[in-house]
Order: structure tokens, then C-alpha cells, then sequence
């Protein structure tokens, strides 16, 4: 549970990233949660008790960190070596992300208390005293400036935080992948599309196209079932990447990768008469808050009719939106809105979501983002 600034009013001068307790307006116990002096989201619950200390905390973080990585060993199937260990309030750790990329783990944090020296080092020693069995050898910390920037945090860049290694080639789904700790976004990968991938590989045939590419997580995917597949980003770097991808596994059909604005190619493509057998549409996040709500629903619905006039009978469509503020209704509209324009009528295939190692919690209704529509025509 959060808790907004304008909702709240603290007894007292608070130190940033300070453990505190709880209380309604009548003086009840709501229990213990994490505090920012700067963020609009004052307070992160923790605990609906009392946590009596630091040092209490640290132990309880301890112990959530073990609760995530059992879930993750009853949830992760398949041949795959990477995904996510912690998911903030998914896994009630708010503000802090860890992902695994074969031997190496890629930490993030979010808030000032998941940032504070005592509580990342918990972190990261538990991580390793019960990861090391698995081959996990070294720990890289991923740094967003804007959100350390928001939460009024020093600047700093990413680093080591255990180990030396800071890349590594991982699997998903059997499809082999590069990771450099380094470089690219979020933390590396799209790891919440894992089983999105698997299941557009299902019904992939034919010509495909690959809008928004980045580094080839469902282009390579679908190369294996597919006659040919083009696939589009603006990112020159991220191509580089994905055609290192496409070398670590050979023997399916080649991929031309293309750099250029994905919403110019499908125009372009579409007044040319272009036609294919799948399509995946997967943009970055459209709106950033609800204000950007009305502009991202006319760019997806402008993505989606364009695909669909180019998909072929029997065509696959494979749609997907990242961003939280566009509701799964908000986008079945959008997409019957899109399929009344081109003269189609798309069956629902599935109704997908965020792979399950980045579960969505009831309750927090910020933990369930992700979308994936895959449509047939």
C-alpha cells in the first residue's frame, strides 16, 4: 500500500529513507512502512505491525528476499536462466528490483530507504549466500538518474556491487541472449514479455514483421517458424545488440534488421500494400500518466490499423502496451475502434499479461501494467 503526501502528516522531521510507524487519523495501528522526503509517494508500507527497528527491518528484508526466490523456483519454467527475482511490491520489497541474467544479478533501487547502504547490502548478501549454489558469481547495480534525481538521491553510476562479471549470455525460452550490465534499458532486458514470447512463437507463421525490435526478444523468437522476419527499431545501438543475438543462435531463417521510426516504416509499408502473416507491435510505454492517457491511445490505435490492413487472412497480430495508465479496457477499445476502421474482425486469441515471475498483487493494482492482446484474423 502507498500512501500520497497530501495524505499524510508526520509527527516530526523525518530522515530520509527512515523506517516509521503508521497511524490513522484515531490513533489505530496501520503498521510500519518506508518514508521518502521527496517523493509524492510519502510512505511504502511494509509490515501491517509494528517493526520495532532497523534492525528488525533488515531481518524482515532478509526474509522477503527468500520468499521471492522460492516463488520464482515454483513459477519459472522452460528453458530460461533469466528473469525477475524481485518485483518491488509484488514481492513487498518496495522500491527495490533485482533480475537474473544467468550468473549475473542486476539490482535496482528505487526509493531512499531501498537505496540506504544497511538495507542493499542485506539485500545483496542474501542474495548471493542463497544464489551461490546456482552459479550466481557477481551482483551489477543498474542506475536510473530520474529516479534518483526524484527521490533526491546523490548522483552516482552503476557498478559492481559483487563480482567481477558484468555480462553474460543468458536463455529465454531456449533462445540464447547477450547482457551487458552495462548498457542498454531497464535492466537490461524486456524479462516480463519471457512467456509473451514463447506464446507469439506458438502462432507465428509466414512473413512476420517486428516493430519496436529493440534487441530481438520476439524477433528471434519467431525466426524459427517463420519464412522471413523483419524487424524495425530507431535504437542503432540496440540493433547492434540484437544482431549479436542473432548470432548466438544459427539455423533459422535470417533477419533483416532495419533502423528507423516505427511509426514512419508501417505508414510507409502499409501505402505501399505491404502484407504479412504476423505482426508484433510492442512500443515503449505511451503514457507516462494519466494526463498523456488521450495522445497514447490515438498512437497505439494508429499503430494497430496500420497493422491490421497489412496482416493478411489468417494473420497473426501480437499487440502489447507497457503502460500502466492504459487500462486492459482502455486498450479492447482502442483495438475494436482500430479493427471497425480497417474493415477487419480480429479474433481474440489470448489475453495475456506480465510473465508470472513479475506477479501482479491484489490489492496493488500498480504491479499489473503490462498488456498483450494476440489477435487472429
Amino acid at each position: 500500500m502507498w500512501a500520497y503526501r497530501s495524505d499524510v502528516t508526520a509527527s516530526a522531521d523525518i530522515p530520509p529513507g527512515s523506517l516509521v510507524a503508521v497511524h490513522d487519523e484515531r490513533g489505530r495501528v496501520l503498521g510500519s512502512a518506508l518514508y521518502s522526503s521527496t517523493s509524492e509517494i510519502a510512505i511504502r508500507m511494509v509490515s501491517r505491525e509494528i517493526v520495532q527497528n532497523d534492525e528488525a527491518l533488515i531481518s524482515l528484508v532478509r526474509e522477503r528476499v527468500r520468499h521471492a526466490l522460492a516463488y520464482r523456483k515454483r513459477v519459472v519454467e522452460g528453458d530460461s536462466d533469466a528473469y525477475r527475482l524481485i518485483f518491488s511490491e509484488g514481492d513487498a520489497l518496495p522500491g527495490l528490483i533485482v533480475d537474473r541474467y544467468a550468473s549475473v544479478l542486476a539490482l535496482q533501487t528505487l526509493t531512499q530507504a531501498m537505496d540506504r547502504a544497511d538495507l542493499k547490502g542485506a539485500v545483496a548478501g542474501e542474495l548471493l549466500e542463497n544464489l551461490k549454489a546456482e552459479g550466481i558469481t557477481s551482483i551489477v547495480e543498474r542506475v536510473e538518474p530520474r529516479i534518483r534525481q526524484l527521490e533526491h538521491l546523490p548522483e552516482k553510476t552503476g557498478g559492481l556491487l559483487a563480482g567481477e562479471e558484468h555480462s553474460s549470455t543468458y536463455k529465454l525460452n531456449g533462445v540464447r541472449f547477450h547482457f551487458d550490465g552495462f548498457a542498454g534499458q531497464k535492466t537490461g532486458a524486456f524479462l516480463d514479455q519471457r512467456e509473451n514470447y514463447s506464446a507469439a512463437a506458438h502462432y507465428a507463421h509466414g512473413r512476420a514483421l517486428d516493430a519496436f525490435c529493440y534487441q530481438g526478444g520476439f524477433a528471434l523468437h519467431l525466426a524459427p517458424q517463420c519464412s522471413s522476419v523483419t524487424a524495425v527499431d530507431s535504437s542503432r545501438p540496440a540493433l547492434e545488440v540484437a544482431e549479436q543475438n542473432e548470432a548466438l543462435n544459427p539455423g533459422h531463417s535470417q533477419i533483416e534488421w532495419i533502423e528507423a521510426n516505427a511509426f514512419d516504416l508501417l505508414r510507409d509499408y502499409a501505402a505501399k500494400g505491404e502484407q504479412y502473416d504476423t505482426i508484433v507491435l510492442d512500443p515503449p510505454a505511451f503514457a507516462k500518466s494519466k494526463r498523456n492517457l488521450d495522445t497514447a491511445l490515438r498512437g497505439y490505435k494508429e499503430l494497430n490499423l496500420r497493422a491490421l490492413k497489412m496482416l493478411r487472412p489468417g494473420g497473426i497480430l501480437v499487440t502489447c502496451s507497457c503502460s500502466y495508465h492504459v487500462s486492459d479496457q482502455d486498450f479492447l477499445e482502442m483495438l475494436a475502434s482500430a479493427a471497425a476502421d480497417s474493415f477487419q474482425q480480429p479474433r481474440i486469441l489470448e489475453h495475456r499479461g506480465q510473465a508470472k515471475d513479475h506477479p501482479t498483487v491484489l490489492g496493488v493494482p500498480e504491479t499489473n501494467y503490462l498488456k498483450c492482446f494476440i489477435l487472429a484474423l
